[in-house]
């Protein structure tokens, strides 16, 4: 029984030790407040007045207004130009996408929104292209690191547009034939086109006339 009860107050020693050793120390400051800091009146005072200085300044402001009310969507709001948008698949010459299925931007994906099948071309150029390459814009948080990681410059984010609002969750998936019908900013359509052209890239000098579609590949308009 002796040995019982040493061991037990040994065993407490070193629990409070052991609390000595981690404890944490709080420093109390003090600091002064009058009553009118006690009742909050200088602070919904100036609450107010900051609310009224706003309401006054929309209401008879004129140019001059903080805020505007748009009559969306017959009306909307241009976006700034650093707006990046969408993403897009870049064509070569021939239609077919620049990306080679290296998955450097699935891989780069923090949100795990893209999606790629691979497939061999048969080609000593160019080993694999992608058979199936989607991108569910519900989970993108638009970081733009695909962009950066992808070797080829064949996903860009530059068309200046937002994905328009979808009732179910498949209609967000973008496919490969939907990311390829997307242009850029600076681009025109192939049959819109006389003298202005796409800015030249590192694997070719712009887009080619897919009205005839992409052979059957990607996305809800056009299927696997």
């Amino acid at each position: 029984m002796a040995g019982g009860g040493h061991g037990h107050a040994h065993g407490g020693g070193s629990d409070e030790a052991a609390e000595s050793k981690y404890a944490f120390k709080v420093k109390n400051v003090h600091r002064e407040t009058s009553t009118g800091d006690h009742l909050y009146i200088p602070a919904i005072a100036a609450g107010l007045g900051a609310t009224m200085k706003h309401f006054f300044k929309n209401l008879i402001g004129g140019k001059e207004k903080y805020t505007s009310t748009v009559q969306y969507p017959d009306v909307k709001v241009e976006y700034p130009p650093r707006f990046r948008g969408m993403h897009r698949l870049v064509p070569r010459e021939d239609g077919a996408p620049r990306c080679v299925a290296c998955f450097m931007c699935q891989t780069a994906c923090p949100a795990r929104c893209i999606h790629i099948v691979s497939g061999a071309t048969g080609e000593n150029s160019i080993e694999k292209f992608p058979k199936i390459f989607e991108i569910d814009e519900l989970r993108c948080v638009v970081c733009g690191l695909c962009v950066e990681a992808c070797p080829c410059d064949a996903i860009r984010m530059d068309t200046g547009i937002h994905p328009e609002p979808v009732y179910t969750r498949e209609e967000a998936d973008f496919g490969k034939a939907d990311l390829l019908s997307l242009l850029g900013r600076d681009e025109v359509k192939a049959n819109q086109r006389i003298t202005k052209r796409p800015p030249a890239s590192a694997a070719g000098t712009g887009r080619v006339d897919r009205t005839g579609g992409d052979r059957g590949a990607g996305g809800a308009r056009g299927g696997f």
